[in-house]
């Protein structure tokens, strides 16, 4: 295998093609994620045309994978610890699997909805288990790096389930919409063979000698590994990986943290905005705007774009100087957006500034989000952090997401313009830069055990 030399020390030498291998097979998880929420996007004309919905079954049929989200979410952290990462990534790719097959084929919407339901536990799956391996298996250097690679892989997932979709809406078959899925699950259990257990499960389990074959696949320098092995069974020996535990003092602030972001993340305006990109774009004059499929695909890659500067810039420049330029970058972006709306002010402006917003929310927030949410906690709580975090991200979403049509209506009947919404997002915005300043603390070039004893030893 190739390998990466250590320059004088300051890093260790890796064999960097397993590592990557690893990653990428993981990161098939985060592609289903992509791919799930979107199908739905490309499919949704073509269901209710077929069911004839009533206005709350549609709503229903839309927002029954957030409840999936969220059960997927919660018991992502237990399956983990229980079974292991690797049996975890089988069991998301199984689900997917059943809620793609079983929304292709629905004789009723009943049955729909339930398998939607399926997929969405898929989701809440994937959401905490790929991004949670990705860290364990990573040397500490690059950890940033091949975790935001999730993060590429569900905008990948995105923008592939989205032209499959278009390509599809000529002939109106939703049904071979929602079966492609099964394709890049079927991947993902095919890739998993070629994958190890995370050497921390294997730790926590007492199987230290298989820990060691694990780590020798990572790295090249037997002291190196031994290292590995003693810090990690060190910081396991100080931990209990119990529920009470994330309310010790430190812990908590962790715990703490996690949940804000994912809150936070939702509270941008980025996500919710982008379900409604239809919507802003029509707002702003382009009614006649060819494709909506071909648009969301175009926007949804311009994001992908953005993502892969995120990659290049996490280990270089950290993530507490990438979350809040990002989020600088948004509050602009919304100011911007209330003042072209406020002042009527359409056409191209309104695309361009919206682009930059999405740019900059993928290129920050978005997976610094879930590069912390796998980094902050202790290694036998980290399954369980992550999963309620994941849990009040997914919740906030819904929320937030609710919201928003009421919010752009009363906005409009009261100031005449949906301005005011872009502008109390870019508030919001503000918040989360000092929130990121005072709270948020620089992980890159610590290792998973160390940030970990950092929380223990805390007294606040």
């Amino acid at each position: 295998m190739a390998q990466i030399v250590a320059p004088a020390g300051q890093v260790p030498a890796i064999r960097t093609s397993y590592v990557v291998l690893v990653s990428f097979i993981a990161s098939l998880g985060g592609f289903l994620f992509g791919y799930d929420i979107n199908v739905m996007i490309g499919g949704l004309i073509f269901v209710l045309r077929h069911f004839q919905l009533t206005p709350m079954q549609q709503g229903f049929a839309v927002g029954s994978a957030s409840i999936g989200c969220g059960t997927g979410a919660i018991i992502a952290g237990y399956i983990a610890d229980r079974l292991g990462r690797k049996k975890g990534l089988a069991i998301t790719a199984v689900v997917f699997a059943a809620g793609s097959i079983g929304t292709a084929i629905p004789l009723t919407i009943l049955q729909f909805d339930i398998f939607r339901i399926v997929g969405g536990i898929g989701v809440g799956l994937a959401s905490v288990i790929a991004p949670m391996y990705i860290a364990e298996m990573s040397p500490t250097h690059i950890r940033g790096r091949l975790v935001t690679l999730d993060q590429l892989a569900i905008l990948t997932g995105a923008v592939v389930s989205i032209t499959v979709c278009y390509y599809l809406s000529g002939t109106g078959n939703w049904r071979m919409m929602f079966a492609t899925e099964a394709g890049p699950a079927f991947l993902l259990l095919a890739g998993l063979p070629l994958i190890t257990e995370s050497p921390r499960w294997l730790l926590e389990m007492n199987q230290t000698g298989r820990a060691r074959e694990v780590l020798a696949k990572i790295y090249c320098d037997p002291g190196e590994i031994e290292r590995e092995v003693r810090e990690i069974s060190n910081s396991l020996q100080e931990e209990t990986g119990t529920f009470r535990e994330l309310l010790h003092p430190g812990i908590r602030r962790a715990l703490g943290i996690a949940v804000a972001l994912a809150v936070l993340v939702q509270f941008t305006g980025i996500c919710p905005l982008d379900y409604y990109l239809p919507v802003i774009f029509r707002r702003a004059g382009f009614a006649n705007a060819s494709d909506a499929l071909l648009q969301v695909a175009f926007v949804t890659a311009w994001m992908w774009i953005c993502t892969i500067l995120a990659i290049f810039l996490v280990d270089r420049i950290g993530r507490r100087r990438l979350l809040i330029g990002g989020v600088t970058g948004i509050v602009i972006g919304m100011a911007l957006l209330g003042l072209l709306f406020s002042r009527q002010i359409m056409g191209e402006s309104v695309v361009i500034v919206t682009m930059f917003c999405l740019g900059c929310f993928v290129g920050s927030i978005a997976p610094m989000f879930w590069l912390l949410a796998s980094e902050l906690f202790p290694n036998r709580l980290r399954g369980k952090g992550m999963g309620i975090a994941s849990l009040s991200q997914w919740v906030a979403a819904y929320l937030v997401t609710q919201a928003i049509p009421s919010m752009l209506a009363y906005s409009e009947v009261r100031y005449s313009s949906i301005g005011p919404v872009f502008w109390l997002f870019g508030v919001i915005c503000v918040g989360i830069i000092a929130f990121t300043y005072y709270q948020v603390p620089e992980t890159m070039d610590r290792s998973l055990e160390e940030i970990g004893a950092s929380w223990t030893h805390s007294q606040t």
